[in-house]
């Protein structure tokens, strides 16, 4: 991709759908409607790349346009560490050599709370944040993403730190809140607890809190007291997309590599 190209695509790959648009990477803005597949119900590596193959073919793209993935899992340059959304065989399989072979286009991968964050960094409620900024995705367990003077660090899987002898998500998602029936007031407790030990592990300048729940921001992150500024997520369900967008963008513009990993299952 030249340094005057600004398209990249995105796709989001999640366990009920594919979403995927032609993403602005100068503005994060969708540069076409978003196209949504249903994520196929044997969702096998195979199944998965024939779904994005069809989704691609959906737009008339550049052949060389980096196309940028979103997943939901951790992922070692490519290779999926472990899964839970999508079937078992995907663990130890290499997406971007995958989807590449599938599409005969050059993908980038990272895991989906990563993806979130970096669009946020870029295009949402972190935009022009020096330092070190915290993505925590509220949801049916915590996702996190942790970028450093707008470099990612991927996979930092913070929802699973132990605490009080507790996975923490089990404790402070929001999928404890409602599956507990808490209060705001008692839930925003238990993010306390979270927060206060993931800043003094980690000392963010900002955190940005996602997930479906940050709609009713005004109920809990005022309830908060840390160190750091804390504020609602800005893209919603947009930052996935332009989250890999960007992420592929940036991998393409300094001339990385996709798919150098070694799968054990390839």
């Amino acid at each position: 991709m030249s340094k005057e190209q600004k398209l990249a695509f995105g796709i989001d790959i999640g366990g009920s759908g594919i979403k995927g648009a032609p993403v602005d990477v100068e503005t994060g803005e969708f540069l076409g409607e978003r196209v949504r597949i249903p994520t196929p119900e044997n969702s096998t590596p195979e199944a998965v790349c024939e779904v994005v193959k069809e989704l691609l073919e959906e737009f008339d793209l550049p052949a060389d346009v980096p196309i940028g993935v979103a997943f939901p899992a951790p992922l070692d340059h490519g290779v999926v560490l472990k899964i839970a959304n999508l079937d078992p065989s995907w663990e130890g399989r290499n997406i971007e050599k995958l989807i590449s072979e599938a599409t005969g286009r050059t993908v980038y991968s990272l895991n989906d709370a990563d993806a979130a964050g970096f669009a946020e960094v870029k295009y949402g409620a972190a935009k022009d944040t020096d330092g070190v900024v915290l993505l925590a995705t509220l949801g049916t367990g915590i996702g996190s993403a942790l970028i450093v003077e707008g470099h990612l660090v991927p996979n930092t899987e913070l929802g699973h730190l132990e605490l009080d002898g507790f996975d923490a998500e089990s404790r402070a998602a929001d999928s404890a809140r409602t599956r507990e029936d808490l209060s705001w007031e008692v839930w925003a407790a238990r993010l306390q607890r979270y927060f206060s030990h993931v800043e003094l592990l980690l000392s963010p300048d900002l955190i940005v809190v996602g997930g479906g729940v940050s709609k009713h921001h005004e109920e809990f992150l005022p309830l908060l007291d840390l160190r750091a500024k804390i504020i609602p997520a800005e893209l919603r369900n947009a930052a996935g997309i332009s989250g890999a967008a960007a992420y592929a963008a940036d991998r393409a513009r300094h001339g990385r590599k996709a798919g150098k990993k070694k799968a054990k299952k390839d």
